[in-house]
């Protein structure tokens, strides 16, 4: 429940060491360095692979936490290959690769989920941020969808028990779906899901070293 929780957003850009994606007031996704955020006209959706889990200061740049969340599931599951063999009834599972797919669930206040996930995609600092940020060397633009996975493609999602005991790192995750449920006598609900093949990391601090070529 979102009671026993805490949950952040990064991004997995790690050429930019201060690099926020947010949404404007008009709905568009962009994604700027810190130095260009003033708290005002944007709301923050992820902050630096770097930053300390917790809104900014002026001598700290920080990762704001996800607000009125409700709920969370976790699905931890492998993807495998069927082979048979000519002569056995049997058949051998052999696991490709492990998935672990992340529905998060908040009570919907703005629009800024909805403009994550339905932006036009493409190399540009402003339009869609389905895919985290590219880590291009001059300017901070988003990832296309139309590339191969490159260790800062995605977000990268930290959750942590409500006492502090315990951190998931769940790096690597794309923006795989997101629905609105609405109800004529409450409050809107809105999930979106994230979907990722590399590994979670489990321990007492955040893990945010930058991922590996061989992780991926």
């Amino acid at each position: 429940m979102g009671t026993d929780i805490k949950v952040f957003i990064t991004t997995e850009n790690s050429t930019y060491t201060n690099t926020y994606v947010t949404v404007t007031d008009a709905g568009v996704p962009t994604c700027l360095s810190g130095a260009a955020l003033d708290g005002s006209g944007e709301t923050v959706f992820a902050g630096p692979l770097s930053g300390s889990l917790g809104w900014m200061d002026a001598d700290d740049w920080g990762v704001p936490e996800v607000q009125n969340v409700t709920g969370l599931d976790v699905s931890i599951g492998a993807m495998d290959e069927d082979i048979t063999y000519f002569g056995f009834r049997q058949v051998t599972k052999a696991e490709i690769k492990k998935e672990t797919t992340i529905s998060l669930t908040r009570k919907k206040t703005d629009l800024v989920w909805d403009s994550i996930f339905n932006g036009v995609t493409g190399g540009s600092a402003t339009g869609g941020g389905r895919y985290g940020v590219s880590g291009g060397a001059t300017v901070t633009e988003f990832q296309d969808g139309l590339v191969e996975p490159n260790i800062e493609y995605g977000y990268r999602l930290h959750v942590v028990l409500a006492d502090g005991t315990e951190v998931m790192s769940i790096p690597g995750c794309c923006v795989q779906s997101h629905t609105v449920t609405t109800a004529v006598d409450g409050s809107a609900d809105e999930t979106m899901e994230f979907m990722t093949y590399v590994t979670p990391s489990y321990g007492q601090t955040p893990d945010q070293v930058k991922l590996a070529a061989t992780e991926l």
